[in-house]
């Protein structure tokens, strides 16, 4: 039997009472939200029983689909014979440690040690205190200093929140002081004037980095954090070897490298963690979440080498971190049967498969349009650039043109994640390449149309 949902009354007490992520107090307050109400596969469903392929995979995590039946089977059962037991100490629980060893086990090089959070946010923000703990264990008390790059996404919590580098989301906010400091961001539609090419961006990212590492002195900074491809910021996806190259930035200076694989860990990429499979480095520490339990659970790690957990458990008697919920049962027994159901599936082959047709697609059927200045990122993880001038990049101003396109392609039962100008899309990883075309024929008939509304609008 289906259920009826009371829309109006859900409506009223979502608008009164639920205090929405990144809510537009603009228009909230008049207009609300949609109710999704249920999922099935690729799509989701609202409470009036509208149909909408998930686009942008509820936020860059549904990697494995929506109603999967083993994750909801495994997760009663684990509640059943251990909802919860506290972590500290001397307890512990199967799910976690099984986990942490399956981790260990994927994650490249010496990464065999895992913190548990509860999302990504927490994720970096450990990955920080980490950092700190561990030249503090070194003698190194000065070295404290963080680089961050412009336009990266790092969290929600006050310090990841600082690590990100989007000027936007600190408006408002008081962010932690004395700690993060910024260098330019890899965007290779936008490079600085007079660089003719990647490999002279590549080198111009590079000093960039060095000359903040200068003049901050090396004996202050720790670490640099960096997302792979840049996810909220843009889906900036960096020069050929940027990633190795920084990494041996950090090590030239004694620095670690955390790579913050929130977004792109678990199969988005077509890895099960892409920086070293895809760009070539083992870093020192590699954040995750999202994807690792396709969103079924809360759940994040901090992966940290060898040698960082042999110098803070040296000589260290009780250490002072962790939350009520690390290592939650359900969310890690979730995490292992997300990661066996994707294994058995070969869930990373398809990404690899139709992954690249989503991207050639995309950038055959929609780049030619006089409003897309920009098609980018890799695999299921891919953004279109709406710009008023091609010729010049210049931007809509006045216009929230990816939100107008993002609203017309709802209507036509596609969900696309409005950034500014962008459309950003991160689907769960099951779509196929039917669903590709949908999706590709939706967001080209909606750009087309919004950019015409959008240019009679400027001239008038």
């Amino acid at each position: 039997m289906t259920k009826v949902y009371d829309t109006k009354a859900l409506w009223q007490k979502d608008k009164d009472h639920f205090m929405h992520p990144w809510a537009n107090y603009q228009v909230f307050h008049e207009k609300g939200c949609d109710v999704i109400v249920k999922g099935d596969g690729v799509h989701v469903y609202d409470s009036e029983g509208n149909q909408f392929l998930d686009g942008i995979g509820g936020l860059w995590c549904v990697n494995i689909g929506y109603g999967r039946e083993e994750l909801a089977e495994t997760a009663a059962k684990q509640m059943r014979d251990l909802a919860y037991y506290c972590p500290f100490t001397d307890l512990t629980n199967a799910p976690a440690a099984e986990l942490a060893a399956k981790l260990a086990e994927m994650a490249p090089g010496k990464l065999n040690h895992v913190f548990y959070g509860c999302g990504g946010s927490v994720a970096n923000d450990t990955a920080i205190r980490l950092v700190h703990y561990y030249f503090n264990k070194k003698g190194q008390r000065y070295k404290h200093k963080i680089i961050s790059r412009v336009n990266s996404y790092h969290g929600s919590t006050y310090m990841s929140a600082t690590l990100t580098g989007i000027m936007h989301d600190h408006h408002g906010f008081s962010m932690a002081q004395n700690v993060v400091e910024y260098i330019s961001e890899a965007n290779v539609y936008r490079m600085p004037e007079g660089i003719k090419n990647e490999s002279e961006y590549l080198e111009y990212l590079a000093q960039d980095f060095e000359n903040k590492i200068a003049e901050l002195g090396a004996a202050n900074v720790a670490a640099f954090i960096a997302e792979p491809i840049v996810g909220a910021g843009g889906v900036l996806v960096a020069p050929k070897g940027y990633h190795k190259r920084m990494y041996d930035i950090c090590k030239k200076y004694d620095m670690l490298y955390i790579s913050d694989e929130v977004v792109t860990a678990f199969g988005r990429l077509g890895e099960f963690f892409s920086s070293e499979a895809v760009f070539g480095i083992q870093p020192d520490i590699i954040c995750a979440a999202k994807g690792i339990t396709s969103g079924y659970m809360p759940l994040g790690v901090t992966i940290i080498t060898d040698e960082i957990h042999d110098t803070i458990s040296k000589d260290t008697g009780y250490f002072t971190h962790g939350f009520t919920y690390s290592g939650h049962p359900v969310s890690c027994a979730v995490a292992l049967k997300n990661i066996e159901i994707m294994e058995r599936e070969n869930i990373t082959d398809h990404v690899k498969e139709v992954g690249k047709y989503f991207r050639e697609k995309l950038e055959t059927d929609l780049k030619d349009l006089p409003s897309v200045g920009d098609v980018r990122g890799s695999h299921f993880m891919v953004a279109v650039e709406n710009v008023a001038d091609k010729t010049t990049k210049e931007p809509y101003h006045s216009l929230d043109i990816g939100k107008m396109i993002a609203d017309a392609c709802q209507k036509k039962g596609l969900i696309v994640r409005p950034i500014g100008h962008l459309n950003i899309m991160s689907p769960p990883l099951t779509i196929t390449k039917e669903n590709v075309d949908f999706i590709v024929e939706t967001l080209k008939t909606c750009t087309y149309e919004q950019a015409e509304i959008a240019s009679k609008t400027a001239k008038e």
